[in-house]
């Protein structure tokens, strides 16, 4: 047995050529056990001819199960339209990058060598390079004679339309005449027959019309515009080969003006089909989530058909409810919710197969049910209502397509939302490593300290002066009431951050405010010098007072401790529009650029060393953004000229009422 490499079976794509053929079924399964054996990408196409609409009943249920069984076999279905068979398929393997075509033979052979070539010849001709692999099958003859009654059906015009031949007829006849009466020669009146030819090969259905225009103008030509004039006789010698020429020309053009008209009509469905898709993957694009992805594909679904739709998102690992997509208002299409219609959407999504209406399973639903997948995993099941009209080939590509549109919008989504949780542990993780990290590094001085004294006074009391017992304490106790104060920031950010805190607003002085804080700042032996402005006015302002307090203890330390002793720290509140703006500003260092960005993320306290190691755990800062965002401000930094660094954040301002 040949064996690959991963690359190569990669690389490979199988081609199974779709048709309405008995035998088909048996090259769509060589094809899918082909596919499976060589890996690789696995297509079924079908070629949408001008004559598909025309295919009997019993032709296009066949080709419908093949469609179905290509697609449970795990082929992409794919539609391409034209009159050239073979040159479709060779142009869609070219440029699809299709490495290998299967394709079926009949017992069949060509009678004389001026005969029509047949499919596998041309494909064979048009791609020389590929692996065509022709599935012969001796089951299947010459393709039988369509039946008499479908022959004439075919050759019958409909009476509208030899109504419409005969109008056009009857004018060109009369312009005609008009022509012969003016003196035009006689080439300039054929045209006009021959324009007749083209309007009636436009505006009616088939080629018996234009056939029919053909024969009838050279009559009419004949009898009213040669000479002897209504006679069907002819002076001149030369006519009969002006009339046949004529006729020539007038079935050639009549059939060439069919054969447009037939490939513009497929042109216009495959113009449609991509702007539907293209509308859909646009939408889908739009969407935020399976919800609104489940609602547009319904919405394209129910506006492409005109048939109500049921559709059933997956929700862990099971169907939820159905939602109901009506194609009319005024319809009641609650039926179709149904205990009976729901155990056939389930049994779809437990066995990733089409049933209910027109399949072998559950044919007596209302509904065909089809499931939203790529490749195993299964997103939903749609159902479409089919009523006393299946879905011609059309119908059904386009529903494949927005479903394959719908499945892989599904997986986006699923696969952008799980990055983003893991991005999100990953965030978490990385900040609990930093708590720790911080904890660990910035609590161990504290506690030793609070532990060294203690043990000093235990073994040493008694021999220590008092001096040197109560600045033991002293010690002792600001660790302590500073490791309360951690646990009180940190349980703050917390309680903030979930929204568990409740304010207690008031209106208060922010100068009274400020010097309140200030009476809380331990200074320590830095000496910074700390001054305050307010204006000359009153600043009121509806705050949370105990919380702004902690905000300015929190800045103003921040500031005490970043900045070498001697230095100035400045406070300025001051009113702008709605809101009071207080700053604290210091004529430090300053803080780098790269670290401005992170100032106020948990536990991060950039690269700046400082005389008391213990208050660098990171909390400050975050605390003092989530108080100043839970009242409606906010919060940011920027230099101070020459140096140093500037906090300012805002708070609402505040008014008295005086009740008469």
């Amino acid at each position: 047995m040949e064996h690959h490499s991963a690359a190569d079976r990669e690389s490979e794509h199988t081609l199974a050529c779709l048709s309405s053929s008995p035998s088909n079924a048996k090259i769509i399964r060589t094809a899918a056990r082909m596919a499976s054996a060589f890996g690789g990408s696995f297509t079924a196409l079908y070629v949408k001819t001008p004559d598909s609409d025309r295919m009997e009943e019993a032709d296009k249920k066949r080709l419908e199960y093949h469609i179905r069984l290509a697609e449970e076999s795990g082929a992409t279905i794919t539609t391409v339209y034209g009159d050239d068979v073979s040159f479709q398929i060779a142009e869609f393997a070219r440029i699809s990058g299709v490495t290998k075509i299967v394709i079926g033979r009949s017992n069949y052979a060509r009678r004389h060598f001026w005969s029509k070539p047949t499919l596998t010849e041309k494909l064979t001709e048009l791609a020389p390079n590929l692996d065509i692999h022709i599935i012969p099958d001796n089951t299947v003859g010459p393709k039988k004679p369509a039946s008499p009654h479908a022959f004439f059906h075919k050759l019958i015009p409909y009476p509208k339309d030899i109504l419409i031949t005969l109008l056009i007829l009857a004018a060109a006849t009369a312009m005609g005449m008009l022509f012969y009466r003016l003196g035009f020669t006689e080439s300039n009146i054929i045209t006009v027959y021959i324009l007749g030819v083209l309007l009636t090969s436009l505006f009616t259905r088939g080629y018996a019309c234009s056939v029919l225009a053909s024969f009838m103008s050279v009559t009419l030509f004949n009898f009213f515009l040669t000479e002897p004039l209504l006679t069907f006789h002819a002076y001149d010698s030369g006519y009969p080969v002006t009339f046949a020429i004529m006729l020539a020309a007038s079935i050639i053009t009549g059939t060439l003006a069919s054969k447009l008209k037939d490939n513009a009509k497929l042109s216009a469905r495959a113009a449609f089909r991509t702007k539907v898709l293209l509308d859909t993957n646009q939408l889908l694009q739009k969407a935020r989530d399976d919800g609104d992805i489940i609602n547009i594909t319904a919405a394209q679904l129910t506006r492409l058909l005109g048939r109500s739709v049921v559709l059933y998102p997956e929700n862990g690992g099971n169907l939820s409810k159905g939602y109901l997509f009506q194609a009319a208002p005024d319809e009641d299409d609650r039926d179709l919710l149904s205990e009976k219609e729901q155990g056939v959407a389930r049994w779809t999504f437990a066995n990733r197969r089409r049933a209910g209406a027109g399949t072998d399973r559950f044919g007596d639903a209302q509904c065909l049910y089809l499931s939203i997948r790529i490749n195993e995993k299964v997103y939903g099941v749609v159902g479409i209502r089919i009523g006393t009209k299946a879905l011609d080939s059309f119908e059904n590509s386009m529903l494949l397509s927005i479903l394959g549109e719908c499945a892989l919008a599904i997986d986006n989504s699923r696969n952008a939302k799980e990055k983003e949780r893991a991005s999100v542990m990953a965030r978490n993780e990385q900040m609990r490593a930093n708590m720790l990290r911080a904890i660990s590094h910035d609590l161990r001085t504290p506690l030793t300290s609070i532990s060294g004294n203690a043990g000093n006074l235990l073994t040493n009391y008694d021999r220590l002066d008092e001096e040197t017992r109560v600045q033991a304490f002293t010690d002792i106790y600001d660790d302590a009431q500073w490791l309360r104060s951690l646990v009180e920031n940190l349980l703050s950010v917390t309680r903030i951050e979930e929204g568990k805190m409740s304010l207690r607003f008031s209106i208060q002085l922010i100068d009274e405010v400020i010097e309140e804080a200030i009476r809380h700042v331990n200074r320590g032996r830095t000496g910074q010098h700390i001054t305050v402005s307010c204006g000359d006015g009153l600043l009121l302002v509806r705050i949370d007072t105990k919380l702004i307090i902690q905000v300015i203890i929190n800045l103003v330390e921040n500031a005490v401790k970043y900045t070498p002793a001697g230095s100035d720290v400045r406070i300025t509140a001051e009113k702008r529009g709605d809101f009071v703006s207080v700053s604290v500003a210091d004529n430090g260092n300053g803080i780098p650029d790269p670290v401005k960005e992170h100032v106020f993320e948990l536990f991060y306290t950039g690269d700046n060393q400082i005389t008391d190691s213990r208050r660098s755990l990171g909390l400050g800062l975050p605390l003092c953004r989530s108080i100043v965002n839970a009242h409606g401000g906010e919060i940011f930094l920027k230099d101070n000229v020459p140096h140093g660094c500037v906090f300012t954040f805002t708070i609402p301002s505040g008014e008295v009422k005086i009740d008469e």
